[in-house]
């Protein structure tokens, strides 16, 4: 299950002794800022399709370990309402070396972003609302 309404525990992913065959373990903590294209941002409301979301991070998971050739992938994404300042989602990447586990990472957050169907509105400090960067989903496959 990559897909969670309560708040990421952040801690559980940094506390967790990593395997003595791991050299490096790369965290990326995404957080909802304040602002989008010069918009006062107020907060987030995140939206999925669970079980095709989970699939396609499982996917994405299983896709990056063997090209990259790490050994752990772990992913955790928020859905529901944010405020500002909120984790959206937590990646850990382990690996015996810091560049495959710094480029997995990378490859994890991008593919998430592209091809998982999550939905993002943003609702603005002046009472505004708008569904963002939606278009992803023509690109979702069973």
């Amino acid at each position: 299950m990559y897909i969670t309404r309560q708040p990421i525990a952040v801690e559980a992913f940094l506390k967790e002794k990593p395997s003595a065959s791991y050299g490096a373990s790369v965290h990326f903590i995404g957080t909802v800022r304040n602002h989008q294209d010069g918009r006062s941002v107020k907060k987030l409301y995140y939206e999925c399709y669970k079980s095709m979301a989970d699939k396609q991070i499982a996917a994405i998971i299983d896709r990056a370990k063997h090209t990259y050739g790490v050994n752990r992938i772990r992913v955790s994404h928020r859905v529901g309402w944010l405020e500002v300042g909120d984790v959206a989602i937590v990646i850990e990447v382990s690996s015996p070396h810091r560049e495959e586990a710094f480029t997995a990472c990378r490859a994890v957050i991008e593919e998430i972003k592209k091809k998982v169907p999550i939905w993002k509105k943003e609702v603005y400090e002046d009472g505004t609302s708008e569904w963002i960067h939606c278009s992803h989903t023509a690109e979702v496959t069973s």
